[in-house]
């Protein structure tokens, strides 16, 4: 029994590194909205009535959205609606539109950047 707890302790030990080793990242809002890391890029959702804005970063370079393609779904209880976002600069996709936000609104993001499998990031906006 004693050597099964070292043995366990030291598992624990030596694995600890490796499960550490992705943290850190800054999940710090830089444009105010809602932030989730999916596969080592950060993406930020800012949300109003108007606009839906998507930023994508990987620790701290923006990822370039040319070619890219995003469709976020908006969910309000039972209420379900959808929006295509577009390219708009840099690390940026964005719809314009007329949006309806409340509190505890749950967002689903599919981006899909050129040449890669798109990518599903949840949020939670307050």
């Amino acid at each position: 029994m004693k050597l099964l707890r070292s043995v366990t302790a030291a598992l624990a030990i030596l694995s600890a590194p490796a499960a550490f080793a992705a943290g850190g990242h800054d999940l710090t809002p830089k444009h105010g909205g809602a932030v989730v890391e999916v596969k080592e890029v950060i993406y930020e959702l800012v949300a109003t009535s108007e606009a839906l804005s998507l930023y994508l970063d990987d620790h701290g370079k923006k990822i370039d959205t040319t070619g890219a393609t995003a469709k976020v779904t908006l969910l309000n209880g039972a209420e379900k609606s959808e929006a295509s976002l577009a390219p708009a600069g840099d690390n940026k996709l964005e719809a314009k539109g007329t949006f309806k936000l409340v509190s505890g609104t749950k967002a689903v993001a599919v981006v899909t950047l050129a040449g890669k499998a798109p990518a599903t990031a949840r949020f939670a906006i307050k």
